[in-house]
């Protein structure tokens, strides 16, 4: 991993913002490949397709749950209020200023001027304004916003967002979901989640879900010179093999991947560019693991989760899956990050899960339980991998495939048992307050961004001293509790650290070049997100 870092940068105070000042170490790029964007001159012009891992459901911040693909296309067509610089701190983008008052219990946003929408619409307060109120209000998202008392215009091109409790790093959800800004009226008549209309660097041409997105450039960019390509098209390709051999066959010139299997297809490869994120150290990775609707039975049972911990072994699913490539897990925090401490994870013990289940069954009688995994091959192999495994120890199960748009619909209502997730990256605990504490949980049939459906008071207490202390030591001790009672409760069955790689012809360029409106980089490649407008052929 990269460099460890100091506890003190972590989680400090930046002047006007919750800022998080870790240095990362630096992204990587293949044998023989050479930094994408790092030797060649920026060149306007052209096009590029990239092929993705996912499709998404629509454009409508407030109305569904992007993943990657689905912030990479928001940043092709809108653009977020802040974003992460280099050095891990939160930087105003569409945003001029993100400022609290002495306490945290109120931030004031305030647009940058003369920006216009894509069809002309000023960038205004009531444009934030409506943005805001539509996420507030949305069944999906507002519970990620429950914590805002309200928000009003507090001038022509400001809001003030007025919290119940003190929150310490709001700007930071302002680099993603929640920070972007739609046009107001595309959000009053639906027409979001079908035609984004926004500030960003490409306007929106054409959708035909499962199959392409594409935008074009946009000639009134408020940042001068961006972007460079004269259009983007992104190709959802969710097979693995099919994506690489996409790139090599010339139908893409990029591709994003989380899967091992790119990474040791394309490792020593001098014909292409690679870059991934293995010795990245900011904030949290994603994770790789096995995530357990603890509202159903016999989940809610602590017995069956213990031995589900017990029973699976991430080392021989890690070699015989990924190559052995990403290190292995026991909690939400990466080993050699600032937040990273000894969790007690329950370790491989085929006696103890056999104990367990014994144990379990005299009361819930025999264990069955549904393994879903979206449809590709590479998924379906370590979810056999899983079910082997819990056979072993008596364990009966089924294995269900899922369509990739059915999967996250699923989990948000509960529709599930056992499936197969990678989440939990960002460069701020607290932007997972929504998916970890018991507010944000539901019985099933209803939405739910806790999709575990996991409770625990101790949990809950330490992320609203993460979310509202003042103190960057206790927050960083909160933290850690964290992972702790993670090991304890067992909602999530840790097996590996995600790595994300980026794979391109030699002409692509700007990957890692993104700056911010002060002119400082911006940080390029986060869970396989980038900037769209950096991007160029040389």
């Amino acid at each position: 991993m990269g460099r460890e870092i100091d506890r003190r940068d972590f989680l400090r105070l930046g002047a006007g913002a919750a800022a998080a000042g870790v240095a990362g170490g630096a992204l990587l790029a293949g044998p023989g490949a050479g930094l994408a964007g790092a030797a060649s001159k920026p060149k306007s012009g052209g096009s590029m397709t990239i092929g993705v891992e996912a499709e998404e459901d629509g454009f409508d911040a407030a109305q569904v749950t992007w993943d990657s693909t689905g912030i990479i296309y928001a940043r092709t067509v809108y653009d977020s209020l802040a974003v992460i610089a280099a050095n891990g701190s939160v930087q105003p983008y569409l945003a001029q200023s993100i400022t609290p008052n002495a306490d945290y219990t109120q931030w004031v946003v305030t647009a940058r001027p003369n920006i216009t929408f894509h069809n002309g619409t000023p960038l205004d307060a009531n444009a934030l304004l409506a943005n805001a109120e539509a996420l507030a209000s949305s069944a999906i998202v507002g519970p990620a916003l429950a914590n805002i008392a309200s928000v009003t215009v507090s001038g022509p091109l400001s809001i003030t967002f007025t919290m119940k409790e003190p929150w310490i790093a709001f700007p930071y959800g302002l680099t993603s979901q929640a920070g972007m800004v739609a046009e107001p009226s595309t959000l009053k008549d639906g027409s979001a989640m079908q035609h984004p209309v926004g500030t960003g660097p490409f306007v929106f041409s054409e959708w035909v879900p499962g199959d392409h997105f594409t935008a074009t450039k946009n000639p009134n960019y408020w940042q001068s010179g961006l972007p460079y390509l004269d259009s983007i098209t992104y190709r959802p390709i969710v097979d693995v093999e099919a994506r690489s051999n996409s790139l090599k066959s010339g139908t893409v010139q990029m591709i994003l991947s989380s899967d091992a299997q790119t990474i040791h297809d394309f490792t020593g490869n001098s014909s292409y560019k690679m870059i991934t994120d293995l010795h990245k150290v900011i904030g949290e990775t994603d994770q790789i693991f096995l995530m357990l609707n603890t509202g159903t039975p016999p989940l809610t049972d602590s017995r069956v989760r213990q031995a589900l911990a017990y029973a699976i072994d991430p080392k021989l699913i890690n070699d015989t899956i990924g190559y052995g490539i990403a290190p292995l897990s026991t909690g939400p925090f990466t080993q050699g990050t600032p937040l990273y401490v000894p969790t007690g994870y329950p370790q491989y013990n085929v006696d103890k899960a056999k104990a367990l289940v014994s144990a379990a069954e005299k009361s819930l009688g025999p264990i069955n339980l549904q393994l879903g995994v979206t449809n590709t091959g590479r998924n379906v192999q370590l979810m056999e991998l899983v079910q082997a495994q819990l056979q072993q120890v008596g364990i009966k199960s089924t294995i269900t495939e899922v369509q990739q748009a059915d999967y996250i619909t699923n989990a948000l209502f509960g529709k599930y048992q056992l499936y197969l997730w990678r989440q939990f990256g960002t460069p701020n605990p607290d932007s997972n307050y929504i998916f970890w504490t018991s507010p944000t949980a539901a019985a099933e049939g209803a939405p739910a961004l806790n999709f575990a459906r996991n409770k625990d008071p101790l949990l809950d207490q330490a992320m609203n001293t993460g979310r509202s202390n003042p103190s960057a030591t206790a927050r960083t001790k909160a933290y850690q509790s964290v992972s702790r009672r993670f090991a304890v409760d067992l909602p999530f069955l840790w097996l590996t650290r995600a790595v994300w790689a980026s794979v391109s012809s030699p002409s692509v360029g700007g990957l890692l070049t993104p700056k911010v409106p002060t002119g400082g980089l911006a940080y390029p490649f986060i869970s396989g997100v980038f900037f769209p407008q950096a991007l160029y052929n040389s």
